[in-house]
């Protein structure tokens, strides 16, 4: 299992979810860091990852351990363009 580490702007995202999208997002990151599964893309243009659940998004960074998530939300047409 890989470190799921949220940076300080990611966790007052995550924190501004409402409780059942916070459920979803945790479930989806938690399954990606045990298994690797999830809807996983490398980001185009610049290094990183998303990482698709429902309507959220998160723009992570990753290693053999650790997993740094730098975006939480809901998937919006500045969504990649903020980080």
């Amino acid at each position: 299992m890989k470190t799921i580490i949220l940076t300080d702007k990611a966790a007052r995202e995550f924190d501004n979810l409402d409780s059942k999208a916070r459920e979803q997002v945790s479930e989806g990151l938690y399954q990606y860091a045990v298994g690797g599964q999830g809807d996983v893309k490398r980001l185009a243009g610049r290094d990183g990852f998303r990482l698709r659940i429902g309507r959220y998004r998160v723009i992570f960074d990753e290693d053999k351990t650790t997993i740094l998530a730098v975006y939480v939300g809901k998937r919006e047409t500045t969504t990649y363009r903020k980080n």
